[in-house]
């Protein structure tokens, strides 16, 4: 039964209910984006929540605090499960079903649940039960190897790949999925969402290019890892960062053209052993004037183009502002709702504390 009281919310999950034992890192994420999305969150945490608060993360919910240890909460979570058409949990492997609300024991009470484990390894294999963050998951993958400079060890970018990218978002999706077949059969299933598949099925287009010899996951020979010349960043004259990354041969013209380039700068960007050579020419090029005189030289043109931007700087930037990419809401910055709809748009909503349940 859709919950009662929806004139406050919007989206296409609207009526969508579901159960969120607080983690942290992509569980949360992945219940931000269902909530944006129309449907009603009620977090499960403990007395002094997960140890990271983060008020844009955790928006959109109803938390409720209960000690899922005892029998009493237990039962009271079972209850809510009856009534729910997702649960979304973030324990190591067995956790939840030491503590009597494991698949088995929820989809007794509601079988149409989907029933979705968030973890870094994976329910099963060797290493399922052992401590771990992005880091250790993106290493496992391939993924880590190959981001970071020509010397020195590889470089983590932040944990966006991991948590959000094969974590988080592969969540989301295994849950819609589920949803659909559910449709078909009337029953729910568990969704064994791990980091390491996700990333490692992020890397498939690599894996995919890498024997016909397109691309190579070599640092300082791959195309797209910042070896190359005209696929990096560069300093300015004021010490700020600018981006190009004008691969296409009429992109890369258009951007040489532009930025008068010498001839001998023009020709050299598909030979590997010219890469580094050409990138600290272009570096002395682009040394020669400010973040702000490129921007008005190069920004909408298509010579594949971008200053560098601080989070504070993105959401001030004009194309970011017209869309309305970001929201400052009680002098946080919150991104918008993504992605977005014609008909049902989502909105973001704020966190209901000390919520008793489903309405």
């Amino acid at each position: 039964m859709p919950p009662q009281n929806t004139q406050s919310r919007q989206g296409p999950l609207l009526g969508l209910r579901v159960l969120e034992f607080a983690s942290i890192g992509p569980g949360p994420h992945c219940a931000m984006l269902l909530a944006d999305m129309g449907a009603e969150v009620l977090r499960i945490e403990r007395e002094g929540g997960n140890g990271w608060p983060n008020p844009v993360v955790d928006r959109g919910r109803k938390r409720l605090t209960l000690d899922i240890r005892t029998q009493a909460g237990r039962e009271r979570c079972l209850a809510l499960a009856e009534n729910a058409d997702v649960l979304i949990e973030g324990f190591r492997p067995g956790v939840m079903e030491r503590l009597g609300l494991g698949p088995e024991q929820v989809h007794a009470c509601n079988p149409r649940l989907v029933y979705g484990r968030m973890t870094g390894w994976g329910q099963t294999g060797p290493l399922a039960n052992s401590a771990g963050h992005d880091i250790n998951y993106l290493a496992i993958t391939g993924a880590l190897a190959a981001i970071g400079g020509r010397e020195g060890p590889a470089i983590p970018p932040l944990n966006l790949v991991g948590d959000f990218g094969g974590g988080s978002l592969y969540l989301a999706f295994g849950i819609m999925a589920a949803l659909w077949e559910r449709e078909r059969s009337g029953q729910g299933q568990v969704i064994d969402a791990a980091i390491v598949d996700g990333v490692s099925s992020m890397m498939t287009f690599f894996a995919g290019l890498l024997p016909s010899g397109a691309i190579s996951l070599e640092r300082d020979r791959n195309l797209l890892s910042g070896a190359a010349p005209h696929y990096r960043c560069y300093t300015c004259a004021d010490g700020r960062d600018i981006s190009i990354g004008p691969l296409e041969p009429q992109f890369l013209a258009e951007l040489m053209q532009r930025i008068d380039a010498p001839k001998s700068l023009r020709d050299g960007c598909n030979d590997p052993a010219q890469w580094l050579d050409q990138s600290e020419r272009l570096a002395a090029l682009f040394a020669c004037r400010t973040q702000n005189e490129w921007c008005a030289l190069l920004e909408g043109t298509d010579a594949c183009f971008a200053p560098v931007l601080t989070l504070e700087e993105a959401a001030q930037h004009p194309h970011m502002l017209e869309r309305g990419v970001y929201r400052d809401l009680n002098g946080v910055l919150h991104a918008a709702p993504a992605p977005r709809f014609s008909r049902t748009p989502g909105a973001i909503k704020d966190s209901v504390k000390d919520a008793t349940g489903w309405d």
